[in-house]
């Protein structure tokens, strides 16, 4: 009879999930020192200067500063960003609006747009030229088990893993986080978000915007070259129909539909769309599990914070585990894990809120509110996009916020690995 043969291999941490936050959670923790497994279900699709990955995520200058510390970012530079300098933000009905440029605060620019396959890409590679990263792919996860001193995980190719500390960087739907008996809350919303890319007439942007309309929010990202990123946040059934359409009447409605604003039309390269919702898992942590990323949240994609706000909690984690780590505690003790759930459960909390909030004061309510709740819903849309555009103070914080300047940084947010200091 044939048995499968079952190794038991060791580290300090496994990461199970290879993505974007997944890995720069395991470049980080390789590069303070760590003996790092990473589990992927399946390569990353490999950079192609010809072809183009209709997945892109603006990329702050916080998230930037990490991807630098770890030694990724001059790769993904390499291959494909384009950064933008400005940004703006309008109401169709009030048509009040708000202008974010990052020569107000003496910056080259407020982010980049990058292609999640560049991002992927990027750390993928990094992690390649780490000898104390051992790449597992392809591996699914198969069980989890937890005792006083480790995690265990077994893999449906017979592997047997072991680590103090299990990272889920597995996605909204972690296995992880299902096998760990975390539970989440969450809301769907009744709009999809509709996502093209196509060339325009105008040669490469450095601008960002978004348009607020009854029937959704639209948006433009410009990529490199004559190429940009246009979102398109509709109910179900339009998206549905925009997505068969051929591509010159595809062109058509979106030049008709989108500001006057909007270069013209050439080419589309491709399109596709996702539903929308947002979700918070009720913990981040247990004994020897740590959630990061849409394991741990997923929000409405209107701001663009996803993918930072699943980057500050690796920084964030990372931290909280070196700091222990140095001090020869359990790197997978619930005291360690507590520390980092307490630091970003309640940030990405009120980014939830806040995203959440913006989703419904922008909506079109219909018949469900009457004529003078939408006038005043319409007034205040256009206070708060005036005063975030015209008062100084306001319009500098805002970006400073969102470029990562600001609040309890960690020190990978900074551009620093956190290594324990060295006496002089």
């Amino acid at each position: 009879m044939n048995q499968t043969v079952k190794i038991a291999q060791t580290a300090d941490v496994i990461v199970v999930g290879g993505g974007m936050v997944g890995g720069l959670t395991a470049a980080a923790f390789a590069r303070c020192g760590l003996e790092v497994t990473v589990l992927e279900k399946r390569l990353p699709a490999p950079f192609s200067v010809e072809q183009h990955d209709i997945r892109v995520s603006a990329i702050s200058y916080a998230t930037e500063r990490m991807f630098e510390a770890v030694g990724a970012w001059e790769a993904m530079r390499a291959m494909r960003v384009c950064p933008f300098r400005r940004m703006l933000v309008w109401d169709r009905l009030s048509e009040a609006s708000t202008l974010f440029d990052s020569k107000k605060i003496d910056q080259d620019w407020l982010g980049h747009i990058v292609e999640n396959r560049v991002i992927q890409s990027g750390l993928w590679q990094c992690l390649q030229e780490l000898p104390n990263v051992r790449l597992m792919c392809p591996a699914s996860l198969q069980s989890l088990s937890i005792d006083d001193n480790q995690a265990r995980i077994q893999l449906d190719c017979g592997f047997t893993l072991t680590a103090p500390l299990i990272i889920a960087a597995d996605g909204a739907q972690s296995l992880v986080r299902e096998l760990a008996g975390i539970d989440v809350d969450g809301e769907s919303y009744a709009q999809h978000a509709l996502v093209a890319t196509v060339t325009t007439e105008s040669s490469q942007q450095d601008i960002t915007w978004q348009r607020f309309t009854p029937e959704g929010p639209q948006a433009f990202l410009p990529l490199c070259g004559n190429r940009a990123s246009m979102v398109w946040y509709q109910s179900a059934e339009v998206v549905a129909e925009l997505k068969e359409l051929p591509e010159h009447e595809f062109l058509q409605r979106m030049q008709a539909e989108f500001p006057d604003r909007l270069a013209r039309l050439l080419t589309l390269e491709s399109r596709g769309s996702f539903p929308l919702h947002w979700q918070q898992a009720k913990s981040y942590v247990v004994p020897r599990v740590a959630l990061v990323g849409d394991a741990a949240h997923s929000v409405h994609p209107l701001a663009g914070q996803g993918v930072n706000m699943g980057m500050l909690d690796a920084a964030a984690l990372v931290e909280c585990v070196m700091d222990r780590y140095h001090a020869g505690a359990d790197i997978g003790s619930l005291r360690t894990l507590r520390r980092y759930e307490r630091w970003r459960r309640g940030e990405n909390k009120l980014m939830i809120k806040l995203l959440d909030g913006i989703h419904h004061t922008f909506q079109d309510d219909g018949d469900a509110a009457g004529g003078m709740e939408r006038a005043v819903l319409k007034t205040a849309r256009a206070v708060a996009l005036r005063a975030a555009g015209n008062v100084g103070p306001i319009n500098k914080l805002c970006m400073r916020m969102a470029m990562g300047l600001e609040g309890e940084l960690p020190a990978l947010a900074r551009g620093r690995l956190p290594l324990r200091e060295m006496p002089a």
